[in-house]
């Protein structure tokens, strides 16, 4: 038998957790009792034929995307195509249960530990394979392609930001930041950081700025190389004195700047960072999204100034995504990560788990982790 966190169909819990979720601070406690998520005890998931793979994951992120999801924040073109119920968790590291050969010729023994991929072909839905889906679960399902094969030495907890770090990768691809370039990354959490880090080590950026709400987000980003870190109700004044661009401020609605940096990265997915990136924008640039949508916004600055706006989210068909990946292991073994991921909270302990992940930030953590492997 296998135990897990379902996400299963509740219009009523996926309403009460939005609310939860948009209330101010001291809410998070009982978003654990609103979203419509539920520990199980299933049969062992069966691999549909001899692609798949039983893996046995020991750390699994909570990160935005799972949030959006769990809260019913994330836009029904992404609902659509996850079935329910359906097991949570895209950032894994974990272990084979059987010896496995990846598509590339190379063996795998059983029990060597592994990434498993996000990006690659999707995971059999939960009520066809048992537990099935995502790594908020003791054991998951994984297509051999799926796989990424752990460097003997590198700690689990720089493994599970494989997929983090990915995403920065193609973030920063997506942003085609020219030498010298002025660039604004709005939102400080594990993919934002990592996008500074992308940053440094494969463009050659001008200055960076980071918008952060909390010390221990502009702390990090300074150690990752950020050369300025704003609040967000600093954000535009910041970007003004940086850039020396005009400062324009209507009757109503925010501020916006009259010049401002050459790209900007919405790194959190929220309709404010996503303003604040179009807004300190300057005429022409690029405004690239890297977080995932989750509200409205007024994109009247995209058409008044010509800005270009361009989604990242990671697939397995992009061209060079085999180099993304590359590279991204290549920041996991050298970058300074150490202490980026808390929690290691058994499955039992969901509520306190998703409670910590939502106020991450305030609390000093970037990534908070499940351990579905911890006793329950």
């Amino acid at each position: 038998m296998t135990r897990g966190l379902e996400l299963y169909e509740s219009p009523a819990r996926h309403v009460a957790a939005r609310l939860v979720a948009q209330a101010p601070g001291g809410a998070f406690a009982g978003l654990g009792r609103a979203v419509p998520l539920r520990y199980v005890d299933r049969d062992d998931p069966r691999p549909p034929d001899e692609r798949w793979v039983r893996v046995r994951p020991s750390l699994a992120g909570i990160g935005g995307a799972e949030l959006a999801l769990v809260t019913g924040r994330a836009s029904a073109y992404l609902t659509a195509v996850v079935g329910l119920p359906f097991v949570p968790g895209r950032e894994v590291v974990g272990r084979v249960e059987q010896q496995v050969t990846l598509p590339d010729g190379r063996v795998l023994a059983a029990g060597a530990r592994v990434v498993v991929d996000p990006v690659a072909p999707p995971a059999p839905r939960a009520g066809e394979v048992g537990v099935g889906g995502g790594g908020w679960s003791r054991v998951m399902l994984a297509h051999r392609g799926q796989l990424q094969a752990v460097p003997d030495g590198l700690p689990d907890e720089r493994a599970v930001l494989v997929d983090a770090l990915a995403r920065a990768v193609h973030t920063v691809d997506r942003a085609r930041v020219v030498s010298g370039a002025r660039v604004l990354v709005v939102g400080a959490g594990a993919v934002g950081l990592c996008t500074v880090l992308a940053l440094r080590a494969f463009t050659d950026a001008g200055s960076v700025a980071v918008v952060a709400r909390h010390p221990r987000q502009a702390q990090v980003a300074g150690r990752f190389g950020a050369d300025a870190v704003f609040d967000p109700a600093g954000a535009v004044a910041g970007v003004r004195r940086g850039t020396r661009a005009l400062r324009v401020t209507p009757p109503s609605g925010g501020s916006f700047l009259l010049g401002g940096v050459d790209v900007a990265v919405d790194a959190a997915g929220s309709g404010e960072a996503l303003a604040t990136a179009l807004r300190t924008t300057r005429a022409g640039g690029r405004v690239v999204v890297a977080g995932i949508p989750s509200d409205r916004v007024d994109l009247t600055p995209l058409w008044a100034r010509g800005l270009e706006l361009v989604g990242a989210a990671r697939t397995s068909a992009d061209p060079g995504a085999a180099d993304v990946l590359a590279r991204a292991w290549e920041l996991a073994a050298t970058a300074p990560l150490d202490g980026l991921v808390t929690g290691g909270y058994p499955l039992t302990r969901w509520r306190d788990a998703l409670a910590h992940a939502w106020d991450a930030g305030r609390l000093g953590a970037v990534r908070v982790a499940f351990d579905p492997a911890a006793p329950s």
